[in-house]
């Protein structure tokens, strides 16, 4: 079984089929970027619906126990995210209640800084503030897991500190392997480890680079690199790959509603658009090479376990419950 840290996207049933394909058990998929709070419960919604019009292949998981038996029945298991706190509306209140609608990953910034915490693209880091320290622990209470994928390193360290449960990077990449501002700096890595977190090694071209696309195993030895660094308890998969997005998603996703200009996010000038996928994973069930191409650079079967699924449930077992 592969678990999946994160994607995005607009989700189908063919969607759903693929993963099931690619052998995925369970996918933390991103319900929002921006979106308010009326608007997240409203994508919350949409998810319910979606779920249950395909219910003979999906479920939604509220707990590791879910995602193991939603699995171990052949169907795949959803964890709902989202990848900025806007959902919350500056009301800490509200976390136990979007917990209690089920949801399980929130990121605590997106791209910009917010109230809680710097992005990795501010030029200043401003570390995490009182607001986002009592976040995280209410994210903490709540069983919600504190993402911190395009959280600015500082920030980052900071949440790794206030964290009283392991947090996750479900969605990046080592910086010292390929150098990006969305991708993580050693000390991050090491603090993630000792926290007892987990890295989502990510296939998303521009921030894991032409090379480690060119094959599984080009990938495969950068997952191996990364566990040098963080650990083999401490890394997973976290693809980032998108569904049916096109030109006014990715300007929503970059843009928002903050700007009146351009921006690129992870892209550039260079590469202002949609980058293609992996070479190795042009299909969504190409997913399914993982396994193989692990083992393939050397990894024993325990440890393809672990970075396939086992250290992605250890971690949902500690954050959202057995």
């Amino acid at each position: 079984m592969l678990i999946d840290g994160l994607q995005c996207g607009h989700f189908d049933r063919d969607a759903f089929e693929a993963l099931r394909r690619g052998n995925v058990g369970a996918v933390t998929i991103t319900a929002g970027f921006w979106e308010d709070t009326t608007e997240s419960l409203d994508a919350i919604a949409r998810w319910r619906d979606l779920c249950a019009a395909n219910a003979d292949i999906v479920e939604i998981a509220r707990t590791a126990a879910d995602i193991r038996r939603i699995a171990g029945a052949g169907k795949l298991a959803i964890v709902i995210g989202f990848q900025n706190t806007e959902l919350f509306g500056n009301r800490i209140r509200l976390v136990e209640i979007f917990a209690e609608l089920g949801v399980r990953s929130v990121q605590l910034t997106y791209n910009n800084q917010n109230c809680y915490a710097g992005s990795c693209y501010e030029d200043e880091d401003s570390g995490l503030s009182r607001f986002g320290r009592e976040l995280v622990k209410e994210m903490n209470r709540a069983g919600i897991l504190v993402d911190l994928s395009h959280v600015g390193n500082g920030s980052t360290l900071d949440a790794v500190k206030f964290s009283g449960k392991p947090v996750a990077i479900t969605h990046a990449n080592a910086d010292s392997l390929f150098p990006h501002k969305r991708n993580k700096t050693d000390d991050v890595l090491h603090a993630l480890r000792d926290n007892g977190g987990v890295i989502g090694c990510a296939t998303y071209r521009n921030i894991t680079g032409d090379h480690n696309c060119a094959t599984v195993e080009n990938w495969c030895t950068m997952v191996m690199r990364t566990v040098e660094l963080a650990g083999i308890d401490h890394v997973g998969v976290g693809t980032d790959r998108s569904h049916n997005f096109t030109k006014p998603d990715y300007d929503w996703m970059r843009m928002g509603r903050w700007t009146r200009g351009v921006d690129y996010g992870a892209g550039s000038a260079a590469k202002p658009g949609k980058v293609g996928p992996p070479d190795w994973f042009p299909r969504v069930e190409d997913i399914g090479k993982i396994e193989d191409g692990l083992a393939a650079v050397g990894f024993t079967p325990e440890e393809v376990a672990k970075i396939t699924h086992g250290n992605w449930l250890r971690v949902y077992e500690a954050v959202f419950g057995a």
